[in-house]
């Protein structure tokens, strides 16, 4: 699992590329993890564009992101590009009522400018 994080003006951009698969890469994630919340980003864009799958491991890693995002109440959050079967499993979860989803980045941009529920509406 590739994690990259760009800084942009007032937020923050998280891409993936690979499989959240439990074991593999435990300590890369955790360091990530600790880079995110250090960032102390309030806008937060989670880009899963290039996830084909996501498991327990990688469902920590965005509930631990969205938690340290949206304690701050002006943290926004949102997570991008998730495709049918990263969606099924946030749909199975019930995180898909929690955690705000977009299209695109664009629409994910829109939904951190305006709140979550323009994330909902972009689904």
């Amino acid at each position: 699992m590739l994690v990259d994080i760009e800084h942009r003006e007032d937020m923050c951009v998280v891409r993936f590329r690979g499989r959240f698969v439990t074991g593999a890469d435990r300590a890369h994630l955790c360091g990530k993890v600790g880079e995110v919340k250090k960032s102390q980003c309030r806008k937060m864009m989670l880009d899963f564009h290039d996830v084909p799958y996501i498991d327990s491991t990688g469902i920590g890693f965005v509930v631990e992101v969205f938690t340290s995002v949206t304690k701050d109440a002006a943290g926004r959050f949102v997570l991008i590009g998730a495709n049918k079967r990263v969606r099924e499993v946030f749909d199975l979860t019930r995180l898909s009522t929690v955690i705000p989803m977009a299209a695109d980045e664009a629409s994910g941009i829109v939904a951190l400018s305006e709140g979550s529920e323009a994330a909902r509406a972009g689904r």
